[in-house]
Formats: C-alpha cells, sequence, structure tokens
C-alpha cells in the first residue's frame, strides 16, 4: 500500500531501508518517546524492524518526501491492547514541527478507513506534548485515561496519555489529506 500526499510519500518498508532507518531513529530524542524502540538503537535493531512481516490490515509506512525520497521517519498500525488498531510513528529529530507527522497521519486514516478500520487508539508520553499535538490534529480525543507504558528507549516506565479515533467522526481531517 502507498499513499501519496502534498509533501509525502508513505510506501512499504524494505529490508534495504534499515540505514536510513537508523540514522533517523537512533537519537535519544527520538527514542525516549518511543515504547518498543532501545537506546541504543542499533544496526540488527533496524535489520530487524525492516524484516518484520507485512500485514495486510495493519500497514507499516516508512514517511519520505515526494520531492526527494528522503526518510524522515515510520509511521503505521498494530494490532493494540484492547483490539483496536494502535497509530504510531516517529521522524527524525530534524523534521520535528514541519507538520510531517500530522501529514503522514492523515494517509494513514485513510489507510485504516479503507481496510475496514472503526476506531483507532493512540498514546504519547505525558512529557512528549508534541505528539498529542498531532493527534488533536487528527481528530484523536483523549480518553481521560493516563497509563504507565514502558519505553525501551527510557528503559523504565512513563506515564502515557491514551487516546481514541472513530473514523466515522473525523471526515474533516480525511477530507484535509487530498
Amino acid at each position: 500500500m502507498f499513499y501519496r500526499s502534498k509533501r509525502l510519500l508513505l510506501r512499504p518498508i524494505w529490508p534495504e531501508d534499515w540505514p536510513a532507518i537508523k540514522v533517523g531513529i537512533a537519537n535519544l530524542a527520538v527514542l525516549r518517546n518511543l515504547a518498543s524502540a532501545p537506546y541504543p538503537y542499533n544496526d540488527q535493531d533496524a535489520q530487524e524492524f525492516t524484516r518484520r512481516p507485512l500485514t495486510p490490515r495493519y500497514p507499516r509506512f516508512l514517511i519520505t518526501l515526494a520531492a526527494d525520497a528522503s526518510v524522515l521517519g515510520t509511521i503505521g498500525l498494530d494490532p493494540g491492547s484492547c483490539g483496536d488498531p494502535e497509530l504510531g510513528y516517529w521522524l527524525a529529530q530534524p523534521f520535528w514541527g514541519e507538520g510531517y507527522a500530522t501529514e503522514a497521519g492523515r494517509g494513514v486514516l485513510c489507510a485504516a478507513r479503507s481496510l475496514g478500520h472503526d476506531v483507532l487508539t493512540a498514546k504519547h508520553f505525558v512529557d512528549n506534548p508534541a505528539s498529542g499535538k498531532v493527534l488533536r490534529k487528527l481528530g484523536f480525543r483523549p480518553t481521560g485515561t493516563t497509563c504507565e507504558q514502558f519505553s525501551l528507549g527510557r528503559g523504565e516506565a512513563a506515564p502515557a496519555v491514551e487516546y481514541k479515533l472513530r473514523l466515522k467522526d473525523c471526515e474533516s481531517a480525511l477530507s484535509y489529506a487530498a
């Protein structure tokens, strides 16, 4: 599955992408905001990530600039712990604050809807309010629950805010994606 927006191309992650993924993610400022990526992040971690089997209902994408294929990060859906798919993403630090996460997120919402998902979940660590801002722009709403989430990047648990999105309620976010 591919998705093209004004500035981005979301495409499947291929094994040969591991060096670019490692360069973008192997930064404590990025990794401390993720639950499942360790710090330090090494070649083997990147290679294992790119070799994960593709699951059609839970796509993962490499976020690239459409103009020159520069790798910005990754985004995708994972089976959530409560049965609803969970949105997860990261961007390399040089690309923070440019609207790329929101733009890529809109593409994943379109993919999720086309795959028949009705509800998505997401979380962000309390000390990462920028991710909360992205999620709210996409139409996610806080559930009112904050939980302890273990982060391999931090090496410890930290409080995380839980969000939910009903795709039928996010028409405005999806209409902007085109």
